[in-house]
């Protein structure tokens, strides 16, 4: 450490601690950060590997309608032309996502909007009255054909649970287009950072202290006062050492593979929809990239052959001590957050910030949102301004 005092510890090298860090430097503030990861960048990390970004923590590809979170990435990187255009495989075939004209061309072999949406609606009818699961709301949106084919197995693999026992919420903004746009987002800009979120986040924290593989509860227990504040990235039952209860999450699993290819599978993201097939999807992460190294050529070996990383992504069941990713907010856990909330209320110089801190899953752009708001209100600077 630089100090022996600083005025804000941050907890978590990820978006948040990275957007904090920053503003908080900019203002004048003395900053350590700490992270238990061998890595900062959190879930957004990517591993340089043979010229390729590896997504170590699944496919992120960045979307905002958001002008100022827009503005704001674009200081630290600049960022491609990527699209995200995911495909699904069913039983042998393929099928576009999000749900548009393309996948109702190949399921019914309609063509015009309106032969869809009659289709659509043909089969939305056997729901009456308000959706009452995911699956009743499903179905209202797009009928049973597409339910059964391309949400019902990859649903239940994500959540673990039959559709019926899940909520309709979960898949109310579910998009679904009468046209042939195979753009799986509707935000205005979209794109990857060049040389990696890494790279991105590293040019965020610039020259703030970053401590790598160091857990916050023994740190802490030798460094008593290192700070006024703290930022607190966590998770916040664990912060509590879960003495109201545990909150639940969904976690996953990635299995990571070299294959000599220059294209094994023809796109950054393919989908696997039926719910025998144990992984939910395989990204292969050069195709974010158009399959280009960062000076712009093709990705080849060492000795100039051809090399592809792809990984495979398993929903799992989590138990205290996995990596959590998906909480879920339940009736139950909505609650017992709440009670931690109150609890914290008691801390008056640590602010629980970001998807774990706030037990909410957020898109990338959201995320980075909410630290404005955690800026503004911690040290009252306007990053949307």
């Amino acid at each position: 450490m630089n100090q022996a005092h600083y005025d804000y510890l941050v907890v978590g090298a990820g978006l948040t601690g990275a957007v904090f860090a920053d503003a908080a430097k900019k203002a004048g503030k003395s900053v350590l950060v700490i992270e238990a990861r061998d890595h900062i960048a959190g879930n957004v990390y990517t591993e340089p590997t043979e010229g390729i970004h590896v997504h170590k923590y699944g496919a992120h590809i960045f979307h905002t309608s958001l002008e100022p979170v827009w503005r704001y990435v674009n200081r630290f990187a600049e960022f491609n032309n990527y699209v995200n255009c995911p495909v699904a495989l069913y039983k042998g075939t393929i099928y576009n996502m999000p749900f548009n004209m393309n996948t109702f061309s190949k399921m019914w072999g309609v063509v015009t909007p309106d032969e869809a949406l009659a289709k659509i609606n043909e089969q939305r009818a056997e729901i009456t009255g308000e959706p009452q699961n995911l699956e009743e709301q499903a179905i209202s949106l797009v009928g049973r054909d597409i339910f059964e084919a391309l949400v019902k197995g990859y649903t239940e693999k994500q959540w673990g649970r039959d559709c019926k026992d899940l909520p309709a919420s979960i898949i109310k903004r579910l998009p679904v287009r009468l046209t042939y746009d195979n753009n799986y987002f509707n935000d205005r800009w979209q794109g990857i950072p060049m040389g990696g979120y890494t790279k991105m986040v590293a040019n965020m924290f610039g020259d703030t202290e970053v401590l790598l593989n160091t857990e916050y509860r023994s740190f802490i227990a030798e460094h008593p006062g290192i700070a006024d504040r703290t930022i607190y990235c966590g998770t916040i039952d664990g912060f509590y050492d879960f003495e109201l209860g545990t909150l639940e999450y969904r976690s996953l699993r990635f299995e990571t593979e070299r294959i000599a290819s220059d294209n094994w599978q023809g796109n950054a993201v393919v989908n696997y929809n039926e719910r025998e097939v144990p992984w939910t999807r395989i990204i292969e992460h050069k195709h974010f990239e158009f399959c280009l190294n960062d000076q712009g050529e093709p990705v080849k070996d060492a000795e100039g052959k051809p090399v592809t990383y792809i990984t495979r992504e398993y929903p799992a069941d989590w138990h205290p001590g996995d990596e959590p990713y998906y909480p879920l907010n339940n009736e139950r856990n909505s609650e017992l957050y709440q009670r931690y909330v109150e609890r914290s209320k008691q801390d008056g110089d640590i602010v629980f910030a970001g998807r774990l801190g706030g037990y909410q899953y957020y898109d990338m752009d959201k995320c980075i949102d909410a630290a404005f708001d955690l800026v503004k209100n911690e040290l009252g600077i306007d990053l949307r301004a």
